[in-house]
């Protein structure tokens, strides 16, 4: 069973933030290359983050996992694997191991993953790894996995890349480079986009003693041949996955709180309570929780950059589906090389729900409805983040929706049915 009925539902209640994805990632990457033992509380267990954890194995890290919440790597000594690293639907772990198999004793590392990890880009990482000195390949000639990395160390000098495409690609040189034989300058080209993931990768480095010299985002400096230390870390909650609980109160006028959520450390995505306020939601928050109170919006136009948390694209359109106003999405191009085309996704979804909407090529227009009919089924196009926005603009049709694409939450959010379940939200799988 891949598809699931969402009835007419209030969302309504509370539930905690499943752990961060995008800092699950950062910690098992750094405690691969960071000699010690490093504790790892509360890490998001999802495909995603597990084929991060399978490939700090295959380079050689030891992994205790005791309980669900505490993971023990043990690393600094890296090998070669002995098998292709499959990164399975994972961008993060496609990018960020690429330049950590650099650093792997020389041979030669093979990584891909699935079908639509094979039709993300690369070809800005490779190209900057080969001005750090390092020989790597896309198989195919074309830019994408699978890709061929030459390993035995990363010379380090002069790297410049584009910033326009993904944050991924400049938070993969910056945890390699800490291993560089040389001093590392990694310049940008253009102003970058999700720069908050910039600052979380840095924020991470910093925790484990590497050494970062930034200018703004245009110029970063690294040490060669850091030794860093290893730490203890609680994986903060996601705001990511929050967004679509939290939008929740907009769509169904309704009242919910997520707890498990810090507003210390630098996510992209905590930009969701902003936008919730421009949508007439009442936000404040308690201590570690969020609580959101929805109501009538106000008709007016809304505008949205949404360039440092692309993420949000998804849940922001079926909001706006749900407003009787316009609603612009701009500065998002980089949207379309995630897991789908996110512009262009869920745009012919809103439309099969009567939603006026109009495509860019960095966004989108939207043009609301107060009611929605429902009473179709709607696809995820193989994304995670579509098939929960879609959920949660189900529950606030007349007559609910079928969604296609159930397995896909297993990619960022394990649990969201639960916590559904949780939010009075009726549903089967069918």
């Amino acid at each position: 069973m891949d598809r699931l009925y969402v009835a007419p539902s209030v969302i309504s209640g509370r539930v905690d933030a499943p752990p961060s994805k995008s800092y699950t990632h950062r910690v098992y990457a750094i405690s691969l290359i960071t000699s010690g033992d490093s504790t790892i509380m509360n890490p998001l267990f999802s495909s995603d983050t597990l084929a991060t954890l399978r490939a700090c194995k295959q380079f050689g890290a030891e992994i205790a996992k005791e309980k669900e919440n505490y993971v023990l790597i043990s690393g600094g000594k890296l090998c070669l694997p002995d098998d292709v690293v499959n990164a399975e639907n994972s961008g993060t772990t496609l990018r960020l191991f690429t330049a950590i198999s650099s650093l792997a004793p020389p041979g030669y590392v093979i990584l891909s993953g699935d079908d639509s990890l094979r039709r993300r880009p690369m070809q800005p990482l490779l190209d900057a790894l080969r001005m750090l000195g390092v020989e790597c390949w896309s198989s195919r000639g074309n830019g994408y996995a699978p890709i061929i990395v030459k390993s035995g160390g990363l010379k380090g000098g002069e790297a410049i890349i584009r910033g326009d495409m993904s944050s991924q690609f400049i938070s993969a040189l910056l945890i390699a480079s800490t291993k560089a034989e040389e001093y590392t300058r990694i310049r940008i080209e253009g102003e970058p986009v999700s720069k908050r993931y910039i600052d979380a990768t840095i924020e991470m480095l910093g925790r484990y003693n590497y050494r970062v010299k930034r200018e703004g985002y245009s110029l970063f400096e690294v040490s060669p041949n850091q030794e860093g230390r290893p730490i203890s870390f609680k994986v903060p909650g996601d705001f990511s996955s929050a967004s679509f609980i939290l939008a929740g109160a907009c769509l169904t006028r309704s009242r919910v709180e997520v707890g498990n959520l810090n507003l210390n450390l630098p996510q992209a995505d905590s930009a969701m309570l902003d936008i919730l306020r421009e949508f007439d939601v009442k936000v404040s928050i308690q201590d570690d929780r969020i609580v959101a109170e929805g109501s009538e919006p106000s008709i007016c136009d809304r505008v949205f950059s949404l360039r440092d948390s692309p993420d949000l694209v998804p849940v922001v359109a079926v909001m706006a589906a749900k407003t009787p106003s316009l609603t612009i999405i701009k500065d998002v191009k980089h949207a379309r090389f995630k897991e789908s085309d996110r512009i262009s996704s869920v745009a012919i979804e809103l439309m099969k729900l009567g939603v006026d909407v109009e495509v860019f090529e960095d966004g989108m227009k939207i043009k609301g409805r107060e009611e929605l009919e429902g009473n179709i089924e709607l696809d995820a196009h193989n994304d995670h983040r579509l098939f929960m926005a879609f959920t949660v603009l189900a529950a606030s049709t007349k007559r609910g929706c079928i969604i296609n694409g159930l397995r896909w939450v297993e990619v960022s959010y394990p649990n969201f049915l639960k916590d559904l379940e949780k939010l009075d939200v009726s549903f089967k799988e069918i």
